[in-house]
């Protein structure tokens, strides 16, 4: 692939996953559309657009997603949608790319991964920046929201983390839409049942165009481009998403852009910035066979 058609169709990979952010704060803060309502059409408008995909391709059905992995996936859907009933979008896209990397680096670190002083400084700069966003005040986001959105961070990461070496990337992530699309479809049900929904055309559109194109589209290009990218930039790029869905909170929505949350986004993307960037250390072992070896030192 050339450089100028990788980096162009990274750019758009990236505009996708803020306007994933931009689109679910659009539709449940300017139209009637409910969250619940919003995950259903998202998931399902996302399956049939990877399913597409897919079949234009003429894949096979090996390794083509799995019922865990479609659980963490709606897991991910349903919180994100709930929790930006009440987030701001850059502050939401901040909480969960945050999310995901810390989980990410949690598990390199757990599988035995040494991190190098700048990386260590890095991820406490990454921790401050995030304690300070949340500290108590008239900037802080709602708590309900931002634990929603962690857990919808902490989800995905679940879903990349299980997703590694499953197989073509796209087939597996169109599985997995396939069947998380009916829990989707029950949390739909459940929440008619106890209090109705709400929907109606602008809403739906927001919904679909969340899961046809910045969805389904956005992950088949980001599936398409990663090969063509060293892991250090991949991570990198994403440095990006919750800049650009701010910017797009901003223009399209009018929210303000506060100290707070200036402040905070530096400190967290800064101090991810320098756990990606810099080259990691020797692996230690992991961490359940360094506590044998030190059981069994003890034990001597």
């Amino acid at each position: 692939m050339r450089p100028a058609r990788t980096w162009v169709l990274t750019a758009l990979a990236m505009a996708a996953f803020a306007g994933n952010s931009l689109l679910c704060r659009l539709a449940l803060r300017q139209t009637p559309i409910d969250a619940a309502s919003f995950t259903a059409i998202r998931l399902v408008s996302g399956a049939l657009v990877l399913w597409l995909v897919v079949r234009s391709r003429q894949g096979s059905q090996q390794g083509a997603g799995n019922w865990l992995s479609a659980l963490a996936l709606f897991a991910y859907a349903a919180c994100f949608s709930f929790a930006y009933v009440s987030l701001p979008t850059g502050t939401g896209a901040l909480l969960l790319f945050g999310a995901v990397q810390a989980l990410m680096i949690g598990y390199g670190i757990w599988s035995g991964e040494r991190l190098r002083p700048a990386q260590l400084a890095g991820l406490a700069l990454a921790l401050g920046g995030l304690a300070g966003l949340l500290l108590p005040g008239l900037s802080a986001p709602p708590l309900a929201g931002t634990l929603l959105m962690l857990a919808a961070g902490l989800s995905w990461g679940i879903y990349s983390l299980r997703g590694k070496g499953a197989g073509d990337p796209t087939q597996v992530t169109a599985g997995n839409f396939l069947r998380a699309a009916p829990l989707a479809a029950g949390l739909g049900l459940l929440i008619l049942a106890l209090e109705g929904l709400s929907v109606d055309a602008a809403g739906v559109g927001y919904a679909a165009a969340s899961g046809a194109l910045t969805s389904g589209i956005g992950y088949a290009v980001w599936y398409s481009v990663m090969p063509a990218l060293k892991a250090t930039t991949a991570a990198s790029v994403q440095l990006s998403v919750p800049v650009i869905a701010a910017l797009g909170g901003i223009a399209f929505l009018g929210e303000p852009l506060t100290l707070r949350l200036v402040l905070a986004s530096l400190a967290i993307l800064g101090g991810i910035a320098l756990v990606v960037w810099q080259k990691p250390a020797p692996p230690g072992p992991p961490a359940a066979l360094a506590r044998q070896r030190t059981d069994q030192k003890a034990a001597h």
